[in-house]
């Protein structure tokens, strides 16, 4: 893991991206001793990002072919806005591939407090928050466990009402980097992204494609079923000549026709009124 020194004496000029609170930060060095240009943008990260890194490189005379080097912060923090980030990342990584580094946002801040009893904190969700200590790996913790001196970047969104003996800290990374220079902050990455404590798990299942393969073979019987049917009514329809005949004969029998007609087999009906 090298340090800022290190990267820059390697791989100016560097672009540095932090939209892990509600402000953006944007850096650019254009050399190994140059001082660092700096933009901050209160816009949300889809606005904020690009303009700041758009009003740098124009200011520096550079576009994005021009860099040796990406730098982000990979969280914790704005979810959307480090995943905005890393996005961009990936995008300008293509047109000009430049190794890309991530730091953590809470880990910067642990170091360059330098207290190891200080907890630097942010808000995971769901009850629980990140937490960082100088010299120990980032964890997540529930609310109910946290202890300490608890401490807050400036500008960090929370979801979880906030511990009572919590205070906030500066995130102002111009301040902040020049304390940790020669720190081993950064980690490469081929992949930038959002910073997670574990792979996300998802749900499996097994298609059931047989249920759809038994529902199609009942349709030739469904289709058998509705040909009975039309043969019922082809026959039906068969025996329609020979009522006809039965209607037929009726006529040729005068007494038949009698009967049919309500006559009797005497001559006519008979009025039964006196």
């Amino acid at each position: 893991m090298p340090s800022l020194r290190q990267l820059l004496a390697a791989h100016a000029p560097l672009l540095l991206i932090d939209a892990s609170s509600a402000r953006v930060q944007v850096g650019l060095w254009t050399g190994a001793t140059a001082e660092p240009r700096w933009q901050a943008q209160d816009a949300e990260a889809g606005m904020g990002v690009f303009a700041g890194v758009e009003t740098l490189l124009t200011g520096a005379g550079l576009r994005i072919a021009d860099l040796k080097a990406y730098v982000f912060c990979e969280g914790p923090g704005s979810v959307l806005g480090i995943r905005t980030s890393a996005v961009a990342l990936r995008v300008w990584r293509v047109l000009n591939p430049a190794p890309a580094f991530s730091f953590q946002s809470l880990g910067l801040v642990a170091a360059a407090l330098g207290d190891p009893a200080a907890r630097v904190i942010a808000d995971a969700r769901r009850d629980s928050w990140h937490v960082a200590q100088l010299g120990a790996p980032l964890r997540r913790v529930p609310t109910a466990e946290l202890a300490g001196d608890l401490v807050m970047p400036e500008h960090f969104r929370s979801w979880t009402p906030l511990p009572a003996n919590l205070h906030r800290t500066p995130y102002d990374l111009a301040a902040l980097l020049p304390a940790v220079a020669d720190v081993d902050l950064f980690q490469p990455t081929d992949a930038p992204d959002a910073f997670l404590h574990e792979e996300p798990a998802y749900a499996t299942w097994t298609p059931q494609v047989h249920q759809m393969i038994e529902a199609r073979g009942q349709r030739p019987g469904a289709r058998g079923q509705k040909s009975e049917v039309r043969g019922q009514k082809a026959e039906a329809g068969g025996r329609r000549p020979e009522a006809k005949g039965q209607r037929a004969s009726a006529s040729e029998d005068p007494a038949g026709a009698g009967a049919i007609h309500g006559r009797g087999e005497n001559g006519p009906r008979q009025d039964p009124s006196p």
